[in-house]
């Protein structure tokens, strides 16, 4: 124990608990004199972009006289979008700061995305240079900023981009190797040549594909096979890896991985682990290889983004880096290479010495704590709680906080399987399903969860109670404060009424008024607009996690019938989490109740962070009337309104394309009937929204109103 706490007191001294400005990643264009040589991040971003870009007196130089069109010709602006910068070993829930030095011909916005696509902001390019920083949360650990810029006509120069977030240094990680014969010095054992799903234990670390040779009968595919091992041809006391690249003989995309390399990990690996990658390669020409991440069995694809291009040359090279696992990533087992990205024809490529590390950790099962209303106790990941294991009992139990020490309270715990590193002992959490009671009976699901935060019932000692075989977990209160009983939860009595202007429609190219209006046959469909040009947003007081449980109610009624469709809310009015929020709400004339237990989703295998509900009011393309009131949105045990039971502070709306939502009840013109200033159209809809010509017969919408025209 002496011993232990030595070492602890030393890391202690040496990086301490003071928080420091760490530099994740920089870019300073002025050391580049050719576009060529800009470092592409991620899967490199569109050709639409580059081909805008260029290097001009020491900036990235962006220039464009049109949006780019996509496959029907259509003005579309994201198209033009690239990584700037990039690369970061990021860590979910971490504040990062961009740091920007910009100035173009015209002030004009342009969109940033990063670490999970989450919108962060947008960089305010003017007519000066403008050195400015602003900061946004890790919501995946991708590591790379995306800009799209397509809808910029003119020029504006970017100096450099810099990444950084307050921090504490890791400790220093040790590493072991997990593969038997990255050095290619062994012949493959016969025996463990497999790659079926039942298969745990790979000997062989490289495979490899080649266009026409081992084929397969039953689908005239070419399989992977174990890399082929040869005397190296400059050093005859080497051994080394090829693969025979074949002609590509596909065109297109297609023919990319015609001939594939991989490497492969003797396990998988979850959401937000860390892994050492190092290896040596070359090819009998320069190639370009785009990678990307496979499942168990070579072959087996995951996921479009690997580790970056490669660029083989003529001459070895070293690669080494120590790579985050992403969700999109998650449960990969192998690294691919497609060797035919940039070439066609036939091209040997050599591997040597490849090394695929893992940290040295803890391995079991153990758990932090922290208080998160006092702030007496914090996340200490190097100093979790062993859980004991009840033989008898077939349980494993840790308790956290100490009988009679008040400032020892917690109220929320992260259990993981390992320690040793923070970061690792984050992704390698476990999460509960639902809201945890004080009942020590009532059990909870539990699944993997990178980061995942349990909330306990109430600020207090606790014991916690987990079976790893039947996934499940319970706590039991020892002392502390009462957990919260449930409460009346009563509907919030505001009525929102919101006059929903038409889609942004445009003028038909051909035989269609200035206006939009009256469009000839064959051209009621012409014209643009989205389903969100209007929009109703109900803000939960506070940030909702997967797999959190809500229920959610609400009276609604329209002047036409209408289909909304809804879409999970980030921390902003109007911000997009997730397309699958709480489904379809068919508005009629009639009033209706709409009532939904609401579990909060996942995006796939990923689990997402919400604020709120977003309804879209231009499903139907018409003008309407949508009325919503005695609205309740509840945890699912009723200890908790998500919503103010009175007033409008929880309530949002947006009518027509390119607004912002504001809040209900602050209109300008202070009537509670949301009212448009736009100017009506005058256009015809028929019942379905779709536009139709002035003389159609029928029921008709015309202004948000029907009528029947005979």
């Amino acid at each position: 124990m002496r011993k232990l706490f030595t070492l602890i007191a030393l890391f202690a001294i040496c990086f301490g608990a003071k928080a420091e400005t760490i530099v994740d990643a920089e870019v300073d264009f002025s050391k580049y004199t050719d576009i060529a040589d800009v470092p592409r991040f991620s899967w490199g971003g569109a050709q639409e972009a580059w081909d805008r870009l260029s290097i001009v007196d020491g900036c990235l130089h962006f220039h464009s006289t049109e949006v780019p069109l996509n496959d029907k010709g259509e003005p579309t602006g994201w198209m033009a979008q690239w990584f700037p910068i990039g690369d970061v070993n990021a860590e979910v829930g971490v504040t990062y700061t961009l740091h920007y030095k910009i100035k173009g011909d015209h002030e004009e916005n342009i969109s940033a995305l990063g670490f999970g696509q989450t919108p962060y902001g947008q960089l305010p390019v003017t007519t000066e240079w403008v050195e400015g920083t602003f900061d946004f949360e890790c919501t995946e650990a991708n590591g790379n900023i995306l800009m799209q810029a397509g809808n910029y006509i003119g020029d504006f120069d970017i100096a450099y981009l810099r990444i950084t977030h307050e921090g504490k240094k890791e400790r220093p990680a040790t590493w072991k190797e997990l593969l038997t014969n990255g050095d290619a010095e062994k012949a493959w054992d016969d025996a463990n040549i497999r790659f079926d799903d039942q298969e745990k234990n790979y000997t062989v670390s490289v495979w490899g594909k080649e266009k026409g040779t081992n084929v397969n009968p039953e689908t005239q595919g070419s399989d992977p096979h174990p890399a082929e091992i040869v005397v190296d041809p400059a050093d005859s006391k080497n051994h080394v890896f090829i693969i025979r690249g074949k002609d590509a003989t596909t065109e297109g995309d297609a023919s990319s991985w015609d001939n594939q390399l991989w490497f492969q990990s003797p396990r998988y690996w979850k959401n937000g682990e860390t892994f050492k990658l190092k290896f040596r390669y070359k090819a009998s020409e320069a190639v370009t290889a785009q990678t990307q991440v496979h499942k168990q069995n070579p072959s087996d694809y995951l996921f479009y983004v690997g580790i970056g291009d490669i660029s083989f040359t003529t001459e070895w090279q070293t690669f080494e880096k120590e790579i985050t696992v992403s969700a999109d990533q998650a449960n990969m087992w192998s690294v691919a290479f497609n060797l035919n990205s940039s070439v066609k024809t036939a091209v040997d490529f050599y591997i040597d010495d490849v090394s695929w590390g893992e940290m040295v950790l803890d391995h079991g099962l153990y758990v932090a704590s922290a208080n998160t209303v006092t702030g007496n106790v914090d996340y200490d990941y190097d100093n979790a709680v062993e859980f004991n294991y009840d033989e008898n009992e077939k349980l494993y139990d840790a308790t956290v906080g100490t009988k009679g020490k008040q400032e020892t309270w917690v109220n929320e715990i992260m259990i993981s399987t390992v320690r040793g590193n923070d970061r690792q002992y984050k992704a390698n959490c476990i999460k509960v399903k639902g809201n945890l009671t004080a009942d020590p009976e009532d059990w909870k699901n539990v699944e993997d969860g990178a980061n995942a935060k349990i909330k306990l019932p109430a600020s207090g000692v606790w014991t916690i109670y987990v079976d790893l075989e039947g996934n499940v977990m319970a706590v039991k209160q020892i002392e502390g404060e009462k957990p919260k009983d449930p409460i009346i939860v009563t509907a919030n009595p505001t009525k929102i009424v919101i006059n929903a202007v038409e889609r942004d429609w445009k003028p038909a190219k051909t035989g269609d008024g200035e206006d939009g209006t009256n469009p000839q046959d064959g051209e009621q469909g012409i014209g643009e607009g989205q389903v969100w040009d209007n929009q109703f947003v109900i803000m939960a007081n506070r940030v909702l996690e997967s797999d959190e449980e809500t229920y959610i109610e609400f009276k609604y009624k329209a002047a036409a019938e209408a289909k909304v469709s809804t879409q999970v809310g980030g921390s902003q009015p109007g911000a997009y989490v997730f397309w699958n929020c709480i489904g379809d709400v068919n508005f009629k004339a009639e009033e209706q109740t709409f009532t939904k237990e609401y579990t909060i989703p996942k995006d796939g295998s990923k689990a997402i962070q919400t604020q709120s509900i977003t309804f879209n009011l231009s499903e139907l393309k018409a003008a309407n009337t949508y009325e919503f009131y005695d609205i309740i949105w509840r945890t699912a045990d009723s200890t908790e309104s998500l919503i103010d039971m009175t007033g409008s502070k929880n309530f949002f709306v947006k009518i027509g394309a390119g607004t912002n939502p504001y809040q209900f009840g602050t209109d300008p013109t202070g009537i509670e009937n949301v009212v448009s200033k736009s100017k009506a159209s005058n256009a015809t809809f028929n019942i379905a929204g779709q536009r139709v010509a002035k003389d159609f017969k029928g029921l008709v919408i015309k202004n948000g109103s029907k009528y029947l025209v005979k």
